[in-house]
């Protein structure tokens, strides 16, 4: 029992990790906003992740990891994500900060639905129904016909289907690469789309004193925020953990009204709480099959 309790509690203090390295992102992807366009932001970024990458690699002398096996899944999945990046820097400047995380809540709906389709995974009648409950909360979050739908709202529900893709695009590789290789491949394919998408215009802007701060905020936080993720799941169940992850939306709503006097918007509260408990659904139906089927395991042997 003691045991159990120290794992929730380191879980949840990488979680805290996450929610302030994910809010962090969230509030310097704004305030670049007004200086560098999402493609810029996406191409520095990646510039700062390849060196923390590196440096990390060479550190651990796993270099050797980084290989060029499947270079055409790593490609399709760097797109999803950066087009998904994308999108959600553009979200996050211009509609309120909780809308953003609420809608990014539905990427696990995503690869509910999308895992059959490239995974095989089984649609069951349980992932059917938390999917179905997802979307019943995202027309709470965008309520269409109630106001004219706004380009952030679309562009922030799209990012969490292309996140989506790209975790489907992960799962596939970390069947036959390293995390190490994969991450080393993500920054450096990102890094090269964000120089072309970023060029496209015949203009790059540079990096001031104050911008570059922030874009190295951008990604270490954005490295970061995964890193924890990753950590608190290796130490507790997904039950445990995704609770936790759903804090991350009252704090980003408290963080938007402080500094930009968002109001606290019922409709988006509501709309992510709907979608939470679809996720959660799923989640807590797959962490009992997975103990049923180590049971009947045990049993056996």
């Amino acid at each position: 029992m003691d045991r159990d309790k120290s794992q929730i509690g380191k879980a949840a203090l990488w979680m805290t990790g996450a929610i302030a390295s994910f809010s962090a992102m969230a509030i310097a992807g704004r305030e670049l906003s007004v200086t560098h366009d999402t493609f810029e932001i996406m191409f520095y970024r990646s510039l700062v992740g390849i060196c923390i990458v590196a440096l990390i690699l060479t550190a651990t002398r796993k270099w050797h990891q980084v290989t060029t096996q499947r270079l055409d899944l790593h490609g399709i999945r760097n797109v999803m994500h950066f087009i998904g990046q994308n999108l959600w820097f553009y979200a996050v400047s211009v509609i309120p900060l909780a809308q953003v995380f609420a809608l990014e809540f539905t990427n696990p709906i995503w690869v509910i639905l999308l895992s059959p389709l490239f995974l095989g995974e089984r649609l069951t009648a349980l992932r059917l129904t938390s999917a179905l409950i997802g979307f019943v909360g995202i027309l709470i979050v965008a309520r269409p016909g109630a106001a004219a739908l706004d380009p952030g709202v679309i562009a922030a529900a799209a990012s969490a289907v292309f996140f989506a893709l790209a975790t489907i695009s992960t799962k596939s590789l970390t069947r036959i690469t390293s995390i190490g290789c994969i991450m080393f491949w993500l920054t450096f394919m990102q890094a090269g789309l964000g120089l072309v998408a970023s060029g496209i215009d015949g203009q790059i802007t540079l990096p001031t004193l104050a911008t570059a701060q922030l874009l190295l905020l951008v990604g270490v936080a954005g490295l970061l925020a995964h890193y924890c993720i990753t950590n608190a799941l290796a130490i507790a169940p997904a039950t445990v953990v995704v609770p936790f992850d759903f804090a991350r939306l009252p704090t980003i709503a408290i963080v938007g009204m402080i500094l930009y006097h968002e109001p606290l918007d019922q409709w988006t509260l509501l709309g992510a709480v709907v979608i939470f408990t679809g996720i959660f659904l799923n989640v807590w139906s797959e962490n009992r099959n997975n103990s049923a089927t180590h049971s009947i395991r045990a049993d056996a042997d």
